[in-house]
């Protein structure tokens, strides 16, 4: 098996499970139907048709940057929908967002199809967004296929992908945080529920994985500054 990686990061994120009435939370890392939505939207795949090749992939994710986690106090006006109603109606929502939140997410597959999946992130038939249609990436989202390389070996071993300043802010060496989707024959991790079944507006349907938390990794961070107050034991 080969592995896609991809960095997700922008102004804001907002990667939501639990969107219900006036409350539009976020998870603190990409979920699995958020990513494999991004990628069907690259493919030109409508929310009617078939995600079943997508949902097989076994996804994971490294938290290179945590971000903030933001509130947006936000109104809307709609029609009234009783008859007997005239004009518009307010109506309030609490919607939340990570701010300058870095990942890596991985996709393990086939080459095959994960050279399809790389074209399309690079040359995509609809717009891509983090989670929200507010919520565009920047900078390049596809940082290729690592042929032959498992998914935790891929995420281990791929370089810091923060900014340039910040990584001259920090040591040497950076300890990050892994999760990774367990085959469906293990029994360590705990379940989630955003794998996607459907898109379809009007019957979205999600299933269950198994996701494992993995110890930090540590990464070699070459672009760090020397600073000779941290040899005095002072930051």
């Amino acid at each position: 098996m080969s592995t896609l990686l991809m960095r997700l990061a922008g102004p804001l994120q907002s990667w939501g499970v639990d969107a219900k009435f006036n409350r539009r939370g976020t998870e603190r890392i990409p979920t699995k139907s958020g990513v494999i939505g991004l990628v069907a939207s690259a493919l030109g795949r409508k929310r009617t048709e078939n995600v079943e090749d997508l949902q097989a992939l076994r996804y994971g994710v490294r938290i290179d940057q945590a971000g903030a986690l933001v509130r947006d106090f936000h109104m809307t006006h709609e029609e009234a929908f009783w008859k007997k109603h005239e004009g518009k109606y307010a109506h309030m929502t609490l919607r939340y967002y990570l701010a300058d939140a870095v990942f890596v997410a991985a996709l393990e597959g086939s080459e095959t199809l994960l050279e399809k999946i790389d074209y399309a992130l690079k040359n995509p038939a609809f717009p891509l967004f983090l989670g929200r249609r507010s919520c565009p990436p920047e900078g390049k989202l596809s940082l290729g296929i690592r042929v032959q390389k498992p998914i935790c070996k891929a995420l281990q071993e791929e370089s810091w992908q923060v900014s340039g300043w910040r990584q001259k802010r920090e040591g040497r060496e950076v300890k990050l945080y892994l999760t990774v989707e367990e085959d469906k024959e293990s029994t360590a991790g705990y379940f989630q529920r955003d794998v996607p079944i459907s898109f379809n507006q009007s019957h979205r349907q999600y299933g269950f994985r198994r996701v494992s938390e993995l110890k930090q990794v540590i990464i070699t961070n070459p672009d760090a500054e020397h600073d000779p107050m941290l040899e005095l034991g002072e930051v």
